[in-house]
């Protein structure tokens, strides 16, 4: 089984025959399905069902010549709320099946994020009728997780939440510079992180690591869509699974400035979420590209 089926409330599927039928029923009873034919001239196919608020599982496969729907796989999915980023994105297929991978290369993160494209239909329409690239999209970032804990946050004047603002935008400008080869730009923000090495060195075998880095989002593990991520917790609902009736926490955090929803079963979740406090776990990252009115896919 998928092991992020836990983040939205299928924690207790026991066998391979009840996720068949969990799947079967996602097909004969699914809330959207999307078709296109691909770059080979097959049917490709999609089947999504939600099972709360928000949160889901589709089912992919393609078309076979007596029209018979053949299943690949399957993946839980959770709808993410607002734009995470206006950056060009590009996409790439997976080896082992027709599922595809984006990347978001966005300054305020610092490397390439690498997320499982959600929305794979409209892009392999597009590719099929030769519209690719296509420019003006956004990208809307979300994330499963299956262990999770609650920090508190860490206390700022208004002076200081004004710092760091400020200090985020200088390093934001740097790296636009350096990424377009300004070699004073990437001095300094060399020097930078020297400083802040030597800072932190000195600071930590005094104070608690977590009281020191206010939030950060790091690669985790070989596969490449999964990172390890600390952020505050803007906004925050509760939602029931309508099958198994576990319930779900969705939270909306800002780490490293991006803002995305994570979903977290809570027998998974360590502490009480409120605004204000901080989110850290290990996450599974999804997108959705959001193609601009008028494209046509």
């Amino acid at each position: 089984m998928h092991k992020y089926m836990r983040a939205i409330g299928f924690s207790k599927i026991e066998n391979k025959k009840k996720l068949q039928e969990l799947l079967t029923d996602v097909i004969m009873n699914s809330d959207k399905r999307s078709m296109t034919m691909n770059q080979e001239y097959t049917l490709v196919g999609e089947f999504c069902k939600d099972f709360a608020a928000g949160l889901g599982v589709s089912v992919c496969g393609e078309f076979d010549d007596e029209d018979k729907f053949v299943y690949e796989y399957y993946f839980p999915y959770l709808k993410g709320t607002g734009i995470t980023s206006y950056e060009d994105v590009s996409v790439e297929r997976h080896a082992d099946k027709d599922s595809y991978a984006g990347v978001c290369d966005d300054i305020k993160v610092g490397i390439s994020l690498i997320f499982f494209l959600k929305n794979r239909i409209p892009y392999i329409k597009a590719q099929a009728t030769g519209k690719l690239p296509i420019r003006g999209t956004s990208l809307t970032l979300s994330a499963l997780c299956t262990s999770a804990s609650i920090l508190m946050p860490i206390q700022k004047d208004e002076e200081q939440v004004q710092r760091v603002k400020q200090a985020s935008i200088n390093r934001n400008t740097l790296m636009a510079a350096a990424r377009k080869g300004d070699e004073d730009a990437i001095e300094t923000l060399t020097l930078e992180d020297m400083d802040m090495y030597t800072a932190i060195s000195k600071r930590i075998p005094k104070e608690d690591i977590f009281s020191l880095v206010d939030t950060y989002f790091m690669p985790y593990g070989v596969e490449c869509d999964q990172y390890s991520v600390l952020g505050e917790i803007t906004a925050m609902r509760l939602t029931r699974n309508q099958i198994t009736g576990e319930e779900i926490f969705i939270l909306t955090i800002c780490c490293n400035e991006l803002t995305f929803d994570v979903c977290v079963n809570i027998i998974d979740l360590f502490g009480e979420p409120q605004i204000g406090r901080r989110f850290k776990g290990v996450i599974w990252l999804q997108g959705q590209i959001n193609f601009p009115e008028g494209s046509e896919l």
